[in-house]
């Protein structure tokens, strides 16, 4: 793909975590229910609110849900955690309490991971002796040249 920003690899992981949240769970072999089903008549339905169900997501969209998941491979454990969480879009203080980190630590972590996975997207590994700003400083300018 062309141009891989923060916000569009915030947005594919964001997606990714919807596509995971809508499948449906996985049951254990043999799984049934012995229930015969309920077929509601029309004096059921009166005055009650019609239930509204999302689409199952197609092929192509968990294609890239996985594809987004292997993207947290190239983060260390803690890292990965923390963005996957914001994907999930669970609030910082969850977090942060989680993690044992302040609210500016989890932020920078969460930076650093997005701005790592841009890195390794445009083909690139980001240098080890440099700091984590300088990483997540050059994340979008990738494309671009890069100040050293």
């Amino acid at each position: 793909m062309g141009e891989w920003t923060t916000t569009r690899v915030e947005d594919r992981l964001e997606s990714a975590a919807d596509v995971f949240r809508t499948l449906p769970g996985v049951m254990p072999q043999g799984f049934f229910n012995a229930w015969p089903e309920y077929f509601h008549s029309f004096a059921d339905k009166v005055g009650q609110e019609p239930q509204m169900r999302h689409p199952r997501p197609g092929p192509r969209q968990i294609t890239e849900a996985e594809e987004a998941l292997l993207w947290l491979r190239w983060l260390e454990r803690d890292d990965a955690r923390i963005v996957w969480l914001r994907a999930e879009r669970t609030p910082w203080k969850p977090i942060c309490w989680e993690m044992g980190l302040s609210r500016t630590a989890a932020t920078k972590r969460w930076q650093f991971g997005l701005a790592v996975i841009i890195w390794r997207l445009h083909g690139r590994v980001p240098p080890a002796r440099r700091s984590q700003q300088f990483v997540i400083e050059n994340a979008n300018r990738l494309s671009r040249t890069i100040v050293l």
